[in-house]
């Protein structure tokens, strides 16, 4: 197993957010973590990278326990996180972006470089003299995706994958998304799209109140109607 998360819980101050989360990803697996605004899903990618102290429960990487690790090791082990928001550094220049986040780790696939970042997002190589704030929301997503890319990871989490994105851009982020997996990189990732969310991924969890509710394959979640109106709003 590549990542096991078993029990984790978590909280800001005396407000506690995660009441148990348990889920896993294997090698080369594309996950989703769903769930309405509110129930905990930015909480639970938070906790595991180590930027909120987890309370209780075990993060484990590989088989090591990396639970309560700093960010900068999570991302040295193999973690590549795309937040929430992006956060992009807004006057560097796009270059800058991604060179800062070079990382060079032996992950078996071909290494992610300057070079191949721009050959798979070539928009940002028309972009490299630009300062992050002059781009576009779905160039800012792309520059984000892109950082996390150059750190070589074995797992790339991204949240709320296309929010706020025009379709356009949303649709070339799943394609995106896709090819990625078929490098053999495993993914987690939040998003609200049903229909892009169950094309990608091989599983799915639900979230409610910083619990896990359901879980199961794209077919079971494509089947079960009264998962979608319950928990998803759909």
């Amino acid at each position: 197993m590549l990542l096991d998360v078993e029990n984790l819980q978590s909280g800001y101050g005396s407000a506690q957010v995660l009441f148990g989360i348990t889920l896993s990803i294997s090698a080369g697996e594309a996950v989703t973590l769903m769930g309405r605004n509110g129930m905990g899903k930015t909480t639970t990618v938070r906790t595991l990278m180590g930027l909120v102290r987890a309370q209780g429960g075990q993060v484990r990487w590989r088989g090591q326990d990396l639970t309560g690790a700093a960010p900068h090791a999570m991302a040295r082990a193999g973690i590549g996180l795309v937040p929430e928001g992006r956060h992009i550094f807004p006057n560097l220049s796009v270059r800058e972006n991604l060179v800062m986040a070079e990382m060079r780790r032996d992950t078996g696939r071909e290494a992610w470089t300057l070079d191949r970042v721009i050959h798979f997002f070539p928009r940002l190589g028309q972009r490299l003299a630009n300062a992050g704030h002059q781009l576009s929301g779905g160039e800012q997503q792309m520059l984000a995706i892109g950082r996390a890319l150059m750190t070589n990871p074995d797992l790339l989490i991204l949240d709320e994958a296309t929010e706020g994105l025009a379709p356009v851009v949303r649709e070339e982020i799943w394609l995106r998304l896709a090819k990625l997996k078929r490098t053999g990189l495993s993914i987690l990732v939040i998003d609200k799209e049903l229909e892009e969310l169950t094309a990608l991924a091989d599983r799915h969890y639900i979230i409610e109140k910083g619990e896990i509710v359901w879980s199961g394959t794209s077919a079971d979640l494509m089947a079960d109607t009264r998962v979608h109106e319950t928990y998803l709003g759909v």
